[in-house]
């Protein structure tokens, strides 16, 4: 079973890439309905090959599992360019979505086409398992959250803010 997302995100490219490889970006996108904390030490950026095991939380008091992030990065092109994309293929440890046989959710961001400066997002989420169809409800809500957050939250991923318009006196 898949959710698919696919929307154009007020953040250049490279300030969308960062926020992937960024925990705290990714913690940023869940809250505050849901929280994400390293078991053990959390990578500043999450680099390709990482393992990184992390408890998942209802606003930091209830817990509802721990997840391993296995991240991998790659490149690839579409007719309109150049494609990065972060995918983490880790695993549900505990809790709920331990249920479930597959996940694989990859991220892809590249420029918008005729959008100067602005990102196409789009996401895919493969779950599988006797547990998904039940899962799949809850999981599509949650990537529709996390839609509206990666909208809201991508204008200050900025690396440098914009110059300001200086002109002669």
């Amino acid at each position: 079973m898949r959710i698919l997302l696919k929307f154009v995100v007020d953040c250049d490219v490279d300030a969308a890439w960062r926020a992937l490889h960024s925990p705290r970006a990714v913690a940023e996108l869940y809250g505050p309905l849901m929280s994400v904390d390293a078991l053990g030490d959390m990578p500043t950026s999450f680099s390709s090959g990482d393992d990184v095991p992390v408890q998942m939380s209802v606003a930091g008091v209830l817990p509802v599992g721990r997840q391993l992030i296995s991240v991998a990065d790659r490149e690839t092109e579409d007719g309109n360019g150049r494609v990065r994309v972060f995918r983490d293929w880790g695993v549900p440890l505990t809790g709920p979505l331990a249920a479930l046989d597959v996940w694989d959710h990859q991220m892809a961001v590249s420029a918008a086409p005729g959008e100067p400066g602005r990102t196409l997002w789009r996401e895919r989420l493969t779950i599988g398992g006797a547990a998904a169809p039940a899962l799949w409800p809850m999981l599509w809500a949650t990537w529709q959250w996390r839609a509206a957050r990666i909208r809201a939250l991508a204008p200050t991923w900025a690396h440098d803010p914009e110059p300001a318009d200086e002109s002669p006196e």
